[in-house]
């Protein structure tokens, strides 16, 4: 359903998506690896893409994760 709304909505409206994930690592979200490449491709097509740097929300959950695995 993910993919079919971006697919309606690609070209007549704008889609903001934010994620602590580059495109590289979306397949361990996505499974399949070919509607991934689709979900990219579609996102990323005449795209303004914004990288801000690190997320604090993000360390700080590896912190306490790795913290507590120790």
């Amino acid at each position: 359903m993910l993919f079919q709304n971006f697919t309606e909505r690609e070209e007549p409206h704008a889609i903001a998506i934010a994620s602590n994930r580059p495109f590289t690592e979306w397949d361990q979200t996505f499974i399949d690896k070919r509607l991934c490449q689709a979900i990219v491709d579609r996102l990323t097509f005449e795209a303004h893409i914004i990288e801000t740097g690190t997320s604090f929300r993000l360390a700080s959950t590896t912190a306490k994760r790795q913290a507590a695995a120790v």
